[in-house]
């Protein structure tokens, strides 16, 4: 039995719904190319379930396996900019907090 990760358990309702609406996402654009479950899991280079899990939101599904889903899409430059440093506004500030800190 794996064990359940603490992680998992502090997810928001807004990241929930988050994961599953990147799963129907991920559904509509395999329907609308045509692509079966068995079709799309073997580009993937994963399993059925796996992918049922995927489309269903699971935030169980390992991050790679969402990439190798946005790489077949064409949308895999859009993982990198998750978390952008340059856009990481409170960062950012913290930085500027600290700066403020060191001159005085």
């Amino acid at each position: 039995m794996s064990k359940s990760s603490t992680s998992l358990e502090i997810l928001t309702d807004a990241t929930v719904v988050a994961l599953e609406t990147l799963g129907s996402h991920l559904r509509i654009a395999r329907e609308r190319r045509g692509d079966s479950l068995k079709t799309m899991a073997a580009r993937m280079g994963t399993s059925i379930p796996t992918l049922r899990r995927m489309e269903a939101g699971d935030a169980k599904v390992s991050i790679g396996v969402y990439a190798a889903a946005l790489w077949i899409f064409g949308k895999s430059e859009k993982l990198a900019e998750v978390l952008k440093p340059s856009e990481d506004e409170y960062a950012t500030m913290l930085d500027v907090n600290r700066a403020s800190r060191k001159r005085v």
